[in-house]
């Protein structure tokens, strides 16, 4: 069986009483990731983006929003000059599910697709 890469994927609703992902499900997920997301006490996952100046941030917040908007995923996200954190989990649930990795692979596609060449380095 072929499986379909996260990024292809769409999140899903999340259903009342769906348990968060765990254990070596929740690992096959995360394992999928090709950015620098780190996943935070099996809870949430985080990840900075660095850019040039806070316009660049600013417009790379509302790609990551509009992503958002498309998906009906909404994650919480930090903009400074030149840094957006992005922290995805799910809230209904208070934790992992299946969508929160599909919105991070296709935040991971927008950054390689169309930021990091010009991104600044760390």
């Amino acid at each position: 069986m072929v499986e379909t890469k996260l990024a292809q994927k769409h999140c899903a609703p999340c259903q009342g009483g769906t348990p968060p992902l765990q254990g070596a499900e929740l690992d096959r997920f995360y394992d999928q990731l090709e950015g620098d997301w780190r996943m935070v006490a099996r809870h949430h996952l985080d990840r900075e983006f660095h850019l040039h100046d806070f316009r660049e941030a600013l417009d790379f917040t509302n790609a990551l929003g509009e992503i958002a908007e498309r998906e009906g995923h909404h994650p919480d996200i930090l903009l400074s000059w030149g840094k957006v954190r992005v922290t995805i989990f799910t809230h209904k649930i208070d934790g992992l599910t299946e969508s929160d990795f599909v919105l991070a692979a296709k935040y991971d596609e927008l950054w390689r697709t169309a930021w990091s060449a010009s991104a600044k380095p760390r």
